[in-house]
């Protein structure tokens, strides 16, 4: 282990000159990725969706295919930053090895967001939000989950590189994750009767009128919340629960912080597009529901053995993309039954 390892969160004691350009280096790097994901970002709201519209499945199938094709070519940009040294290697990674880790775990990632996409679908249809204005919706919450994604993964990352028990504690929760996922019955979610919605009435005004993109507005002498409001709060509160499943997926790939958030931002990024390309059809992904079992089930039993066994990179990878492939055709197969 060198001693610059954990220099991304804890930077360790060097000589001044040497930790000076390591740090600029590190502040390219990140500071690159950040602004690019903040233009794309301001690009997509200002400019494409400056006017709330309904998204059509042939606008969110465009914009769905440009970020997994963005996603999927990043792994030659992470393969020539890997290769010239520009990022803090903390597992020592060889250029092809760092690409494939981070594919495995973009689709670890994308796979998992699948859930996802079912319930923020049931929390719009819950509070009746028009479709024009979910993707105003969906934006701001993208960048409450990047927030949140940091900071569970600056924790995760610390916890492991702390504490090497902890990879036998976040295995154990995917096992029981994935045991869960199986043997539980589907239970309606109605996002009225949450703990969250609740509370959230106890302590501010809500109302269930809407102006147009707001999420607040004047009533009388009091300033109240909307539907839209109100739906970005439990979508926000949503994604950090999912995020519990899937930062301890990815770290069973990699603990190298920059492969960990750049996988998960590209995955939530395309999320949105991926929703409205997706919305109206999740329901017919009958199977899906096993490849998620099996996925959280390898990647657990991976971080149980990972002081004990290595699994060669291919082999995450194809067993990843295998258990996709096979639900998704699983699924198309009922269908047509």
């Amino acid at each position: 282990m060198t001693h610059h390892s954990y220099s991304v969160f804890f930077p360790a004691t060097v000589p001044f000159d040497y930790f000076s350009s390591l740090y600029i280096t590190l502040m390219e790097v990140w500071g690159f990725f950040l602004l690019g994901i903040f233009f794309f970002l301001a690009l997509d709201l200002g400019v494409f969706n400056r006017k709330a519209h309904v998204i059509s499945v042939r606008e969110a199938s465009i914009w769905t295919g440009v970020w997994v094709g963005m996603s999927f070519l990043f792994s030659i940009v992470v393969h020539w930053l890997y290769g010239t040294g520009k990022v803090d290697n903390v597992d020592a990674l060889a250029p092809m090895d760092a690409s494939i880790k981070y594919i495995t775990g973009y689709l670890i990632e994308l796979s998992l967001s699948i859930d996802n996409i079912f319930i923020i679908a049931v929390i719009f249809g819950s509070f009746q939000i028009p479709q024009k204005y979910q993707h105003r919706v969906l934006f701001w919450g993208i960048l409450g989950a990047i927030v949140f994604r940091a900071l569970m993964i600056f924790f995760g990352v610390a916890l492991i590189k702390k504490f090497s028990f902890m990879t036998y504690i976040f295995g154990a929760f995917l096992i029981f994750t994935a045991i869960r996922m199986l043997v539980s019955k589907q239970k309606a979610f109605n996002p009225k009767n949450s703990f969250l919605y609740r509370n959230l009435r106890k302590v501010m005004p809500i109302t269930s009128h809407m102006q147009g993109q707001k999420f607040f507005i004047k009533l009388r002498h009091i300033t109240a919340a909307t539907p839209l409001f109100i739906a970005l709060v439990i979508i926000e509160f949503s994604d950090v629960l999912f995020a519990l499943d899937s930062v301890p997926a990815i770290l069973a790939i990699t603990s190298d912080p920059f492969l960990v958030f750049s996988s998960n931002i590209f995955a939530i990024l395309g999320l949105r597009s991926m929703y409205f390309f997706l919305s109206h059809m999740i329901d017919r992904f009958h199977h899906l529901k096993y490849s998620l079992v099996a996925i959280l089930g390898f990647v657990g039993i991976k971080l149980i053995l990972a002081h004990h066994y290595t699994f060669p990179e291919w082999v995450s990878l194809g067993f990843i993309a295998l258990a996709l492939a096979v639900g998704i055709l699983a699924s198309f197969r009922k269908e047509r039954e």
